[in-house]
């Protein structure tokens, strides 16, 4: 699964790195920390590509409350096509969430946890594959939210946990955010596991823990 990741990266960089995409409304600040519940950004498929806050933990169009949202914040690859509270947006509602890299808690001889920080070997930017939902509660503004799909491990991953977010190339952005493509074999071809010699990790500190700690501490190795 993926509960926690960062957007650290300057603006420069960001810009540099997604020149396609819009952050002209985006306010920038550091994120090292970023957990279920909270705004993450996001590009979706609406044909702006523009860089958005969304809520983490998709809420269905069709949900009573938001309360679902907590419960929502993964999408498995393998049943987008079959699951009620994703099947319509992964046919017509799929984005991309910004990160330069994320945690996972790796389970130790005796039981414990150990939170690991994942990045790539460049150190560049890059996104996971998505799905939102616009959602419009009894009373306010409407909701958008988003959820992470997630795949299983690849090798180097399957050293931490057995499930890794999906990473999605630069080249296939343009095929995930086309909302014409409902292939769904077309699709499903581009959620597979990252390559394994692309990605590094280190142990981090239990500080990473809670997510009210969100300062470069985080992700200081030990």
């Amino acid at each position: 699964m993926c509960g926690r990741f960062t957007f650290v990266t300057d603006q420069e960089t960001l810009t540099e790195t997604f020149p396609e995409f819009k952050f002209s409304g985006y306010h920038y600040a550091p994120r090292y920390n970023i957990a279920p519940s909270q705004p993450i950004p996001v590009v979706a498929n609406t044909g702006d590509c523009k860089v958005e806050y969304f809520h983490w933990g998709l809420i269905p169009h069709w949900a009573k409350d938001h309360k679902i949202s907590s419960k929502m914040i993964n999408a498995r690859s393998e049943t987008l096509a079959e699951k009620p509270s994703f099947r319509v947006a992964y046919q017509r509602q799929r984005c991309l969430v910004l990160t330069d890299g994320f945690y996972e808690w790796r389970r130790n001889e005796d039981g414990s946890k150990s939170p690991m920080y994942i990045q790539t070997i460049s150190r560049a930017p890059f996104a996971f594959a998505g799905l939102w939902e616009s959602w419009d509660p009894p009373k306010g503004n409407p909701i958008r939210s988003c959820t992470i799909i997630t795949t299983n491990a690849n090798t180097f991953m399957s050293q931490i946990h057995h499930r890794m977010p999906v990473i999605l190339d630069t080249k296939d952005f343009g095929q995930w955010l086309t909302p014409e493509e409902k292939n769904s074999d077309q699709l499903q071809g581009l959620l597979k596991p990252y390559e394994s010699e692309t990605l590094v990790g280190y142990k981090v500190s239990s500080y990473v823990n809670s997510p009210r700690n969100d300062s470069s501490d985080c992700i200081l190795p030990i």
